[in-house]
C-alpha cells in the first residue's frame, strides 16, 4: 500500500535523550574509535553517527511506519547524512524533533521512498545537527 503524500510534513513525537557517557564509550569502541580512560564525560565528544543511532534506541523506532501502514520486512535502508552545527558531548540532554519531509517513489511505483528529517538541538533550543533518512519501501506487486 503507497504511503501517501499527505503525510509530508507530519511532525513525529519528540525525543528527549540524555548522552549517557558509557553508551558512547561503547559506541566510540564499536566503530574502532578509542578515547582516552579517564576522560570527564563533558570532555567525551559524541562521535558523528551516534546521534542516528539514539532515535534507535526507543521502544519501537519505527512505530511511526507500521502507523503509516508500511509493512517493516518490505523497508530498506536508502541513505542517512547529517549537517553539524555543533559537537554534543556526554552528559548533555538533547532533544530530537523528527518530521517527514518527503515522499516520492520510482521504477512505477515499484520503489517508494519516505525521508526523514530530525532536528536535534540542545534544551534550550540550540542547534546541534539535523539528520535526514532515506527509507525505501519495496512494493514487488507494483514490479508486475
Amino acid at each position: 500500500m503507497p504511503v501517501s503524500a499527505d503525510v509530508i510534513g507530519t511532525e513525529l513525537p519528540p525525543l528527549t535523550m540524555t548522552i549517557d557517557p558509557g553508551r558512547v564509550r561503547f559506541f566510540a569502541k564499536a566503530i574502532g574509535e578509542c578515547l582516552p580512560d579517564g576522560l570527564d564525560a563533558a570532555d567525551i565528544a559524541v562521535p558523528p553517527t551516534f546521534l542516528f543511532a539514539l532515535e534507535l534506541e526507543q521502544t519501537d523506532p519505527f512505530a511511526w511506519l507500521t502507523a503509516l501502514g508500511v509493512d517493516l520486512s518490505l523497508v530498506l535502508h536508502g541513505s542517512q547524512q547529517f549537517i553539524y552545527h555543533t559537537t554534543a558531548k556526554a552528559g548533555e540532554t538533547l532533544i530530537a524533533r523528527p518530521r517527514i519531509v518527503d515522499v516520492y517513489s520510482k521504477k512505477s511505483g515499484a520503489l517508494e521512498f519516505i525521508v526523514k528529517q530530525t532536528a536535534v538541538t540542545r534544551k534550550d533550543g540550540t542547534p546541534v545537527a539535523d539528520l535526514v533518512s532515506t527509507l525505501v519501501i519495496r512494493h514487488p506487486e507494483a514490479a508486475r
